[in-house]
């Protein structure tokens, strides 16, 4: 079998919460990696902060659909998250931020989506 046949497989396979949670672990990465390049390394910067939004932009889309079953509350937090990253996301780049605050917050959620056996 070769190495993206096992990728395939084992994709279909993960729950996705599982899914989530490796998603956010590696734009994550990305973010903690470009927080330790320096500033004039812009494409690593960019490419790790336009990852990031696009995953929150992307869950916020999710949100505001309206078969979207999550609880209203949790939605609107979600689509406020979203708002902020953006905002955030361009005052890094604009160095009047750092990347720790988006570090944070997805590392947050990373927790949420552990559940509490694995956040122990």
């Amino acid at each position: 079998m070769s190495l993206q046949a096992y990728k395939t497989a084992a994709t279909r396979a993960e729950a996705p919460r599982d899914m989530e949670y490796r998603l956010f672990g590696q734009v994550t990465r990305a973010l903690m990696h470009a927080a330790t390049v320096d500033k004039s390394d812009i494409a690593t910067r960019i490419d790790a902060l336009d990852w990031n939004r696009r995953l929150w932009s992307t869950l916020a889309t999710a949100c505001s659909e309206p078969s979207n079953t999550m609880p209203q509350a949790l939605r609107a937090q979600i689509i406020s998250l979203d708002l902020f990253i953006s905002r955030h996301s361009s005052a890094v780049m604009r160095g009047e931020d750092d990347f720790e605050t988006l570090i944070d917050i997805n590392r947050m959620i990373m927790q949420g989506l552990a559940g509490p056996a694995q956040a122990a």
